[in-house]
């Protein structure tokens, strides 16, 4: 089963920019769609950015053109660049390999922690 160890979290003003980063283990990571989710207090976790193995990427509505996700597979890591951040960006972020229908197949991580102040 593949782990993965998301970083590069923090505490950031509104407007600004964060980027995370997710490793994965394993020699499997460039088979696998990678899904980047966050979870803000009270609320269920949601999918908001993934990326294809062949490199295809989609993203929620909510941080479309402000959330780029990409991949080096040399790494066995994914990236999540968030520009233009807004305090309803608040969550824990953590990622996941994806599975052919979608749902997330590895191991839950630590996740990060980003907090946008207003």
């Amino acid at each position: 089963q593949v782990q993965l160890v998301e970083s590069g979290g923090g505490l950031v003003q509104a407007g600004g920019s964060l980027r995370l980063s997710c490793v994965a283990s394993g020699s499997t990571f460039s088979v696998y769609a990678i899904g980047w989710y966050r979870q803000a207090p009270g609320k269920q976790r949601e999918l908001v950015a993934d990326i294809s193995a062949s490199g295809v990427t989609s993203y929620a509505d909510s941080v479309k053109g402000r959330f780029t996700v990409s991949r080096d597979n040399s790494k066995n890591t994914a990236y999540l660049q968030m520009n233009s951040l807004k305090p309803d960006d608040t969550a824990v972020y953590y990622c996941n390999a994806l599975g052919g229908l979608g749902q997330p197949v590895g191991s839950w991580g630590q996740g990060t922690q980003v907090t946008v102040s207003s």
